[in-house]
């Protein structure tokens, strides 16, 4: 039995004392606000009105039923409001600042279509972390090693030149003795400054004697793009940045290097109604190949 319909069918008609017009006002029809009110009285196993053939009058039972009844019917609408305002929120998410403005707009665009409004924070890897941790955002996607990920990116070496070759190699920027020549640079943006990407850069670097200059993280993707497209120097980055700044892009020939994101909730939340709603524009939004399984 549906005990809050019954209750607000039994509260209208006492209000009104008929079932027609206490029918209406609680928008069902007489024969189902009847059958309600029987259900109820039969729960109770005592009648709730004396039935006359123009009014429902309140027995002296349904007197004291009524103030419990209207109770759960007020309570009942105040928890449908505080969902409705609930599901209205906005889900705040942090994102990396690797996202254009345009699969930004749309990310958020086809969120609505599923019912969510999303508040994007823009920011670095751990401010992500952050703010996750510190619960001012509900979710945030997270800057994980590639098999962690959800969705990966991978990550190749972009210039003005086109290198003529499959693949980059890095002991290609090492410099012979005597050289005059500039020594060419590695551009690393703020969303790769991480560990796992770092890291193994550092150690390539170092095998291959190169300078540690040569390896440069930028302050913003910005300052990176500016250097790479004013000087000889390659920048580490996705087939779609390098597309959309206009340079050539080729895998990293000694290593393989990808991007990883993981969806983190704060506190105990799930992020998993979000992942299966947006899996696929989250994945268009970073650049990714594919969502992981």
């Amino acid at each position: 039995m549906d005990l809050v319909g019954a209750c607000r069918a039994f509260v209208s008609v006492s209000e009104r004392g008929s079932f027609t017009v206490g029918a209406a006002a609680a928008r069902m029809s007489q024969s189902v606000a009847s059958r309600r009110v029987a259900a109820l009285e039969e729960r109770f196993g005592e009648q709730l009105f004396e039935r006359t053939s123009r009014r429902a009058v309140l027995t002296p039972f349904g007197r004291d039923m009524l103030p419990a009844a209207r109770q759960l019917v007020q309570a009942a609408e105040v928890l449908l409001h505080e969902a409705q305002a609930a599901r209205s929120k906005p889900l705040r998410l942090a994102v990396p600042g690797i996202c254009s403005t345009v699969a930004l707009a749309r990310l958020v665009a086809e969120a609505r279509g599923h019912g969510l409004t999303l508040d994007l924070r823009v920011a670095a890897p751990a401010r992500r972390v952050e703010l996750v941790h510190a619960q001012q955002v509900r979710a945030a996607l997270l800057a994980v090693p590639a098999g962690e990920a959800t969705w990966s990116v991978p990550l190749g070496l972009a210039g003005v030149d086109d290198p003529g070759v499959q693949r980059v190699y890095l002991e290609t920027l090492r410099l012979g003795r005597g050289s005059s020549e500039p020594a060419r640079r590695v551009w690393l943006q703020p969303e790769d400054d991480v560990p796992h990407l770092r890291d193994p850069l550092t150690r390539l670097r170092d095998a291959l004697g190169l300078r540690p200059a040569q390896l440069a993280v930028a302050a913003d993707l910005t300052t990176a793009a500016a250097e790479v497209l004013s000087t000889r120097d390659l920048l580490l980055c996705s087939p779609a940045q390098a597309g959309e700044l206009g340079l050539y892009w080729r895998p990293v020939g000694e290593i393989a290097l990808r991007r990883g994101f993981a969806l983190a909730a704060a506190a105990d939340g799930n992020p998993q109604h979000v992942q299966a709603r947006l899996g696929t524009a989250i994945a268009r939004c970073l650049g990714a190949e594919a969502v992981a399984a």
